[in-house]
């Protein structure tokens, strides 16, 4: 990939330093899953640039926490809207109350990681539910508010799709994607969400590109934050994220502000004015996956165009 798109930043950069010399005054961007872990960081450095946040979340409380941290050094510029992801109509209310107001960055950031077998309010499974699903139906909506941003501003409006390198564990089951006839497995189902994550940017990047919208899906790294809650310390020790002798998080795995700047760097790089369609990690265009180096890399069933076409109208069929 000689024509990679890559930036200044790497692996390690603070979410801050991607933003530094940004001037996002005037603009609004929404955070989904911004009470806790990388989306704090996330807001905070769109923030501290000058942009409006929105911290669209389903826990008021920790929403609260989240704003008044914020406010320590970007005073007023965070705000909270309440959004169940697992609920389509928590979804439809909240884009119900932004009312085609102008959106500049949607960054779809909340998840859903390794639960045992669960169910939506509207019966989904729920992984793929909350973290495609809700995600498909909240950017669709608010999709005319992106464009708004954009013939507003005179640039490009920008949807961000967190995906992971989860993503390699599987692609998408067609037959049975909500796990109603097959054994379920809980990471199986995380990587058919993560796949679908990604292939929403495909898919939602060709149907807005011309109109001043585009979406590239981020892959963060390895961070520990409450998106580990379903996953006991034994099992943690023995994936080797963590060292049972020290109980040390294992090198390789970044702080929640290094774990935000790729988000923010595909929000405001100026190498992805107008580009979309991309899998990015490491603030730049993520290389092919490899067996020799599987914790990074992007495999093609995550940007296969057809796949992304076919998840599209599986999702209109599933939302409604």
């Amino acid at each position: 990939m000689t024509d990679r798109i890559t930036s200044a930043f790497g692996a390690f950069t603070p979410a801050r330093e991607v933003v530094a010399g940004h001037d996002l005054s005037g603009k609004t961007a929404i955070v989904t899953g911004a009470a806790t872990g990388i989306g704090i960081e996330t807001a905070r450095a769109l923030a501290e640039a000058g942009a409006e946040v929105v911290i669209a979340a389903r826990k008021p409380d920790l929403a609260r926490e989240a704003i008044t941290d914020i406010d320590k050094t970007a005073p007023g510029k965070t705000r909270f809207e309440m959004l169940d992801l697992s609920e389509l109509a928590s979804i439809r209310a909240f884009a119900d109350r932004w009312a085609g107001k102008p959106l500049h960055i949607l960054i779809n950031n909340a998840a859903v990681m390794a639960c045992p077998l669960d169910r939506t309010k509207d019966g989904f499974e729920m992984q793929i539910g909350t973290n495609h699903f809700g995600h498909f139906l909240l950017g669709t909506l608010l999709a005319p508010a992106l464009v708004a941003g954009a013939q507003g501003s005179g640039k490009a409006s920008r949807l961000i799709s967190l995906s992971s390198i989860g993503h390699r564990r599987s692609g998408i089951n067609w037959e049975d994607p909500h796990y109603t006839t097959r054994a379920y497995d809980k990471w199986e189902s995380y990587g058919q969400a993560k796949t679908a994550n990604a292939l929403f940017a495909v898919g939602f990047h060709r149907r807005f590109k011309d109109q001043g919208v585009t979406a590239n899906a981020v892959m963060p790294g390895g961070i520990m934050t409450p998106l580990q809650r379903h996953l006991p310390h034994e099992e943690m020790v023995a994936l080797g994220w963590i060292d049972e002798a020290t109980g040390k998080i294992r090198d390789g795995f970044k702080t929640t502000e290094q774990g935000a700047s790729t988000s923010v760097w595909a929000a405001v790089g100026a190498e992805l004015e107008g580009v979309g369609g991309l899998y990015l990690e490491d603030c730049a265009q993520a290389g092919p996956w490899t067996k020799e180096v599987p914790w990074v890399g992007v495999m093609p069933h995550a940007l296969d165009p057809e796949s992304a076409d076919r998840l599209w109208a599986l999702s209109e069929e599933t939302v409604g």
